[in-house]
């Protein structure tokens, strides 16, 4: 006769699987609409604002504008619901909260300039998809 899981361990487990599904779905539309030098900072158990930090560049304010629209229509369809966004008008850096998952959107300059990886101690290696742990 198996054992059941104690009720607060199959919680744990499907906050885990929807973390993992919210942080899949953000990588790949980002990965569709073609965004450069995307970086994947684990936070879990390191800070209490996040679980996972998602820090992309676009080519122009307009390709970081449409990625950031066509996120929010994503996690919007998801059913992850209406996320907090700041930034969307000048589209320079974007940040998006989707609760377990920050997003933030920059320009090639700006990005650089604010350095939000080298904040949690991330060096930018210029590869697509990197993961940091």
């Amino acid at each position: 006769m198996a054992q059941e899981a104690p009720a607060d361990a199959a919680t744990s487990l499907d906050i885990e699987s929807r973390i993992t599904a919210v942080e899949d779905l953000i990588l790949s539309r980002l990965d569709d609409d073609k965004a450069q030098d995307v970086v994947y900072i684990d936070l879990k158990g390191k800070s209490p604002v996040a679980d996972g930090l998602i820090v992309a560049s676009g080519r122009s304010g307009r390709h970081v504008g449409a990625m950031a629209d066509h996120l929010l229509r994503a996690l919007k369809d998801a059913g992850y619901g209406k996320c907090r966004v700041e930034g969307m008008p000048s589209a320079d850096w974007v940040l998006i909260d989707a609760g377990d998952v920050i997003i933030h959107l920059f320009r090639p300059e700006v990005r650089s300039f604010y350095n939000i990886e080298k904040i949690w101690s991330v060096e930018s290696g210029g590869h697509r998809g990197a993961v940091a742990n």
